[in-house]
């Protein structure tokens, strides 16, 4: 307690407060591009704190890290377009709102959400890192193999209207997700001798082209200009609203924290998880497939709050939760930091002052996004023939920005057309992206978990975690059949 209260000293300086609003507005600025992640911001920024002290210099990449992740959701709810990666739940539910007219409200859950989300996950960082941090290290190849299919099912059953083409669309995203060079093997796989392809096609690409481009082309389609999207109401967030979603946030925090300390796992996958428990226990399904504000306070609150997650094995155990934190790990050993149980020890003054400035960061976020509303929902009354091209560049800078590669850009003009043939014909887009992100990590893992049980696949139910992942996503997949029969004999009878 005592270093606690020395922290709040650091935060007295001005300068020091400065750094963190300048981190979460650049953030805020990356994350709602297309294609520019929140891996990418922290990694642009990372060479600038070479030269800063350790404190100033980490909390500006956590500004970053923060306010990126928040980012994605302003492009997803306005534009149907994913910041970033883990804001794609998001765009399923927030564009739905958007397009009758309440963006404004659909703006202010996620801003709401998104900095509860992250102020809950900190403070169970605070609380008990180390305990979470004992329980993700149980996660071997059997449980992380078991989770990445639980996390295909839920994506599969709740996007779309169709089980059997979210099936379809999932298959054929895990096989795309094979293209490269074999992950135990090092053979290469469907290259055709293409060198573009020995590292796999990149899902960042292919989702901006699903996701963006397809929204651009179907924009500009000269006979859907009667679909346009409804004028933007003004509509504020009640109280008696607001209330409906505290639950969600609060359950959603819960699991995007915990997916974060998993090493691997990341917001992409906490994001969706929260989305199909929020399907799962929501009263009114078909308003909630229509469009609802716990569509967008689910996700938003599980993406966010995995960033306090992910920092809890990489600050107890020097273990990174994911690939921004891998960034934050190489930020603080170049300040001469080494994460792990001494760090508590040798510098707790310093990991109680950036528990603080995590702290900080979220409350900055909602004072940003909610000053910011009136401003971001002014993208929509921008005219679609003018929009479109403006999203299709974007969506072309993004892609090349990755690599500095005329290729990536090929694989999201391909997938926008794909997208804009999916939406003609109601195929959601949600698992073929899933797929592509979830793929090589199912793969390496249950490759991983066949070599060492010599081949014997059982060996995943032997093990209380993985054998409870895959019954839920039994489950998942068929309870819902299963009650529609149910009920259809009960109308029949």
């Amino acid at each position: 307690m005592e270093l606690f209260m020395q922290s709040f000293s650091n935060f007295i300086d001005i300068g020091t407060v400065s750094i963190l609003f300048l981190g979460c507005v650049i953030g805020i600025s990356i994350g709602s591009l297309p294609g520019l992640t929140a891996t990418m911001g922290v990694a642009l920024i990372l060479p600038i704190t070479f030269g800063m002290d350790p404190l100033p210099g980490i909390l500006l990449l956590i500004g970053v890290y923060f306010g990126s992740i928040y980012g994605g959701c302003l492009a997803a709810i306005l534009l149907n377009t994913p910041g970033t990666p883990s804001s794609a739940a998001t765009a399923i539910a927030g564009y739905k709102l958007t397009q009758r007219g309440l963006a404004y409200k659909a703006l202010t859950v996620s801003t709401l959400s998104s900095g509860i989300g992250g102020i809950i996950s900190v403070i169970i960082l605070l609380i008990i890192a180390p305990q979470l941090a004992r329980f993700a290290l149980n996660f071997s190849a059997q449980e992380i193999f078991a989770l990445t299919v639980f996390g295909l099912a839920i994506i599969t059953s709740v996007a779309g209207k169709s089980l059997v083409k979210g099936l379809i669309v999932a298959a054929v995203g895990l096989i795309i997700s094979t293209v490269g060079v074999d992950p135990i093997n090092g053979y290469p796989r469907f290259t055709f001798g293409n060198y573009n392809l020995t590292g796999g096609i990149n899902f960042i690409p292919v989702m901006i082209g699903v996701f963006a481009a397809a929204q651009a082309f179907h924009s500009l389609e000269g006979s859907l200009k009667n679909q346009s999207v409804k004028k933007v109401e003004v509509v504020k967030l009640k109280w008696k609203e607001f209330k409906t979603v505290i639950q969600t946030i609060l359950q959603s925090a819960g699991i995007g924290t915990g997916i974060g300390m998993i090493p691997g796992a990341g917001g992409d996958i906490a994001c969706f998880v929260a989305y199909n428990v929020a399907s799962m226990t929501a009263k009114d399904k078909k308003e909630f497939e229509e469009g609802n504000i716990n569509g967008v306070a689910a996700p938003e609150s599980a993406n966010n709050a995995t960033t306090g997650g992910a920092m809890i094995p990489l600050l107890t155990l020097g273990i990174p939760g994911d690939a921004v934190t891998a960034v934050l790990l190489g930020a603080l050993m170049v300040q001469g930091l080494q994460p792990g149980p001494q760090l508590y020890q040798q510098n707790g003054e310093l990991v109680y002052s950036l528990f603080i400035g995590m702290f900080l960061a979220n409350i900055l976020i909602i004072v940003l996004g909610l000053l910011g509303i009136r401003l971001f929902v002014k993208v929509l009354e921008i005219p679609k023939v003018i929009l479109a091209p403006i999203i299709l560049t974007l969506c072309a800078v993004g892609s090349y920005a990755l690599n500095n590669s005329i290729f990536d850009v090929y694989v999201m003009l391909i997938a926008g057309i794909i997208g804009y043939l999916m939406i003609r014909y109601e195929f959601s887009a949600s698992p073929l992206v899933l797929a592509l992100i979830l793929g090589p990590m199912m793969e390496s893992n249950l490759r991983r978990t066949l070599s060492l049980s010599n081949g014997d696949f059982m060996t995943v139910f032997t093990r209380p975690i993985s054998a409870t992942l895959l019954i839920l996503t039994v489950l998942t997949l068929f309870a819902p059949l299963i009650l529609k029969k149910i009920n259809r004999g009960k109308k029949n009878s």
